[in-house]
């Protein structure tokens, strides 16, 4: 007995020593490697159209892609990501960038030059300099573009009839990217007034060139530079127009990434706290788990080369509540077990297996959503789902590997026998069925099916009220809920600074641009977003960053998406939940019966009108965020559900063509059973959210609200909601019953429990 005690305990201290030597070895390197997306370091994301330069053409999307690639090297970024998305939509991701808009314009700009005459006849394009031969050089202290000429010849040629012809009509004009329709003489007349010409360079040419050349202009260095290399780069084989963009200053990423992290932070310590305070040695057990779990997910994170994002860590946060949630489910089963009387290791056995059932379908419901977000979605709606993959798996894997694991080597070593109260159970609890003593039931029965009723008419209340606020609201013209550009199009600026600003004074400032028509919002004391239905052109953004890096000192992050992106946006929305309600219960009808999948749909139905009445009553922007949690809300609102249906099942066993009363027992039965493991599974995964609401960066405050809404509506609708739906079903509709050799498996399966009888 004593040695199988010490190798128990050895066993367990030498994994913990293990997971402890890793995460402090490895910490370093896995943050050396972790590759931070846009909004928590800066940088740009923008949608192209891709185009043919020519009508009729076609397009190759491999030197359409090779070719930015080149720009981007240019540019010196590391880890660029560009993403071909169907026949002719190009997705460029540069995070870490420095100058954005420089990055914008290398990228999006054809690039081909050609040189004309006065009357636009082409001369000769790219195809006559050096390669790579374009560099910034200084002429009488200004900054121009020097030309290194390889075919010397023609450009004598050009050069010599250029400056044979009279005054006035030798002039050589260089332009980037003519177009059909562009004239010299028309933009001349405009550099003559001030304005700026389409064309970059137009000098006068009083005898031949033999040699290289050079483009003057009224540059800065940062122009000249770019100027060249564009030029050295190439032109593109195709016209980029940009459709959506997302550009964030890294003063904002950094900010943002700060914040949420130390949120993040505060929230797992507080629920590290929550479980020791609970369950005792499983409470600590679950603990080293979650260590683990971190550790794996910023690992495999690394390891993938996958984008951190901001709503990654939104998701982590939440995963961290959903895998401590399948931790609480068996430690719940093993308390009830030990409330039955049952010895210690009798008791863990019983729970481990009694609750995999429960982990397993509630986990898999979240994988099909994950799933469905990745593989339709895009930008911050494939990054939460790619955490939310990884969490699924990584609790499935951990929770059965590691957590259960450790558990049954402490529980086998002997050190735990006559120890309940080291899993939250005080003696007193524990009935002596020697002796015909009850079960201990924790707390007063509560009479669920009757007081669905006053939930049920609260639900219909809120979205009465959220009903009446969207046709006011739509009678009014400002819209039947407040649609973020995401789904609306239009241009959302994030304007920061380093002393606090206002919205009085941001709106003076755009207003003196001539920028009357943006909505502005505070966003704390340093940031307030401008927000227009307009998708601005890359020269206006030019115009208002500018001006407000000059007054505010901090360069502006912008979002641009046109109509044609909104509406596919809102297209993609509806097809994502109406594919994920099918999934999840198509998956739940073939686990359990018909009746009970309608009644998680109604449930989950319940959840989402709740979260968007909210929204329509507070008027806060539907964006493409909100979708992610709306996805995340279905799955965590069934995992629930499928908490207290697994309990039904149980219970249900054998038993059909029950009347109405023996029905609304057995729900009430399994709802008391299963109701503590529900709200502290849904305490264990609001938790973190409400620290991230309350400390977490502003940027992602929309996103974090919605979760906190749609994680009460659906810890309340697996409690009162489907449970009541399902019980009508019951009483007005029978089921047929499963095949007797399901049945006889699924006998067995409750009733072989190594040591329950013990």
């Amino acid at each position: 007995m004593k040695a199988r005690k010490k190798g128990g305990l050895a066993g367990f201290a030498a994994i913990v020593a293990v997971i402890a030597v890793l995460i402090l070895s490895t910490f370093s390197t896995i943050r050396a490697n972790l590759n931070l997306g846009l909004d928590l370091q800066g940088g740009f994301e923008i949608l192209y159209q891709v185009e043919p330069l020519t009508e009729g053409g076609t397009v190759d999307m491999t030197a359409v892609t090779n070719a930015i690639e080149k720009r981007i090297n240019v540019l010196g970024v590391s880890e660029p990501s560009i993403t071909v998305e169907g026949e002719d939509r190009i997705r460029v991701q540069l995070a870490g960038v420095e100058d954005p808009e420089t990055a914008r314009q290398m990228i999006g700009t054809t690039a081909n030059l050609t040189f004309r005459d006065v009357d636009d006849n082409e001369l000769a394009d790219s195809s006559i300099l050096e390669e790579g031969g374009a560099s910034l050089a200084y002429q009488n202290g200004k900054p121009v573009v020097s030309l290194q000429i390889a075919d010397t010849e023609t450009f004598a040629q050009i050069t010599s009839e250029i400056a044979a012809k009279s005054s006035g009509e030798n002039i050589l004009v260089i332009w980037l990217d003519w177009e059909e329709g562009d004239s010299y003489q028309e933009e001349a007349a405009k550099a003559a007034s001030g304005e700026e010409p389409k064309y970059i360079s137009a000098a006068t040419v009083s005898s031949q060139i033999s040699g290289d050349c050079i483009i003057e202009g009224s540059f800065t260095v940062e122009e000249a530079t770019t100027l060249a290399n564009l030029i050295n780069s190439g032109s593109l084989p195709v016209k980029l127009t940009e459709i959506s963009s997302n550009v964030v200053s890294a003063q904002y990423g950094s900010s943002a990434l700060t914040q949420t992290a130390r949120a993040g932070i505060i929230g797992i310590l507080a629920v590290m706290v929550m479980m020791i305070w609970l369950y005792r040695l499983p409470g600590v057990i679950a603990d080293i788990m979650l260590a683990a779990y971190i550790w794996a997910i910023f690992g495999l994170y690394a390891l993938m080369g996958a984008v951190f994002t901001l709503t990654a860590i939104g998701a982590l946060v939440l995963g961290v509540g959903m895998t401590v949630d399948a931790n609480i489910i068996t430690y719940e089963r093993i308390r009830q077990e030990l409330y039955k009387g049952h010895s210690v290791r009798s008791a863990v056995a019983a729970g481990q297996q009694l609750s995999f059932s429960s982990i397993f379908d509630a986990q898999f419901t979240t994988l099909i959503t994950g799933l469905i977000m990745y593989w339709w979605g895009n930008g911050a709606v494939k990054g939460f789902a790619t955490m939310l993959i990884i969490t699924v798996v990584m609790t499935l894997v951990i929770n059965v590997a590691l957590s259960r694991g450790l558990l049954n080597l402490f529980v086998s070593s002997g050190i735990a026998d006559e120890r309940p109260e080291w899993f939250g159970v005080r003696r007193s609890q524990i009935p002596d069925v020697e002796k015909g003593e009850e079960q201990f039931y924790f707390g007063r029965q509560y009479d669920f099916v009757h007081h669905a009723r006053y939930l049920i008419r609260t639900s219909l209340a809120i979205l009465a009220v959220a009903l009446c606020f969207c046709i006011v609201n739509g009678v009014q013209g400002k819209g039947v809920v407040n649609l973020g550009i995401d789904f609306s199009s239009g241009t959302k600026l994030t304007i920061t600074s380093s002393e606090p600003i206002t919205v009085e004074e941001v709106q003076a400032t755009l207003e003196e641009q001539g920028y009357t028509d943006f909505s502005y919002q505070s966003a704390g004391d340093y940031t307030v977003y401008a927000t227009t239905k307009d998708s601005l052109t890359t020269e206006q953004l030019a115009e208002i960053k500018s001006v407000c890096t000059e007054v505010y000192g901090q360069e502006p992050g912008d979002n641009v998406v046109t109509p044609v992106v909104g509406r596919e946006l809102v297209r993609n929305a509806f097809i994502l939940t109406l594919v994920a309600w099918a999934a999840m219960l198509a998956y739940i009808s073939f686990r359990f019966e018909w009746d009970y999948s309608v009644s998680c749909l109604v449930a989950l139905i319940h959840d989402v009108l709740i979260t968007l009445s909210a929204f329509a009553i507070l008027r806060l922007e539907v964006n493409t965020e909100l979708i992610s949690v709306l996805l995340t809300i279905i799955g965590y609102s069934i995992n629930n559900s499928i908490v207290v249906f697994d309990r039904v099942r149980e219970l249900m066993q054998g038993r059909t063509n029950l009347s109405r009363e023996d029905y609304e027992s057995l729900v009430n039965d399994a709802l008391n059973k299963t109701f503590r493991m529900s709200i502290y599974s849904s305490i264990s995964t609001i938790l973190p959210v409400i620290v991230l609401l309350l400390i977490g960066s502003e940027a992602i405050f929309t996103f974090t609200f919605a979760m906190f809404i749609g994680l009460i509506a659906g810890t309340l609708s697996s409690l009162f909601i489907a449970p009541s739906m399902w019980l009508y079903m019951r009483q007005h509709h029978h089921p047929k019953a499963r095949k007797a050799k399901q049945e006889k498996k699924e006998q067995l399966d409750e009733i072989t429990i190594k040591g329950i009888n013990a």
